[in-house]
């Protein structure tokens, strides 16, 4: 069974407040600006996950409310609080345990378990994608991967990177 999976990093978060904790940052004007760009390009490529799993911190909800209506509204949507410290190896075993009748997933988290998890999945493809996600996974950063299997047997290199997409490319 053919399966894809999203990984964005969130939207670029503000610093302003400096007595927030880290979890509690929210989206700069410049993530929400973001997040509308990545919205219109899910849109306009007919992306369609199944499934969204996002982390609990504030910037990752509100990278999700701005790209939500770029998406199918069946979209079945879940927070989860261990997706805001998890490393790569979490997120991988996250997405072995995810249900056969889901075909596509988006993860909505944070760096370095982002860039980790998708260079680490990718076990071949676009080489001009993987060069520059290889130098640069910066927030709104999005990798699309493809696999052949069950989510069981998802594997480190088990996966081809498709495309890779920074905000300032769409």
């Amino acid at each position: 069974m053919r399966h894809q999976i999203h990984l964005l990093r969130h939207a670029k978060s503000s610093w302003e407040h400096t007595d927030l904790r880290d979890h509690d940052r929210p989206l700069a004007p410049r993530g929400c600006r973001a997040a509308e760009r990545l919205r219109s390009h899910l849109e306009a490529a007919g992306v369609a996950p199944q499934l969204v799993l996002c982390s609990s911190a504030t910037r990752a909800l509100q990278t999700w409310e701005g790209i939500r209506d770029g998406l199918p509204p069946e979209t079945r949507f879940e927070v989860s609080g261990d997706l805001y410290d998890a490393d790569a190896r979490s997120l991988l075993l996250r997405l072995n345990h995810l249900p056969e009748t889901v075909r596509s997933v988006l993860l909505i988290g944070h760096n370095p378990a982002m860039e980790e998890l998708a260079t680490g999945l990718s076990g071949g493809g676009d080489d001009d994608a993987l060069s520059r996600m290889k130098a640069k996974y910066p927030t709104g950063g999005l990798a699309t991967l493809t696999f052949d299997g069950t989510w069981s047997e998802l594997s480190w290199q088990g996966a081809t990177l498709d495309d890779f997409l920074m905000p300032r490319d769409m």
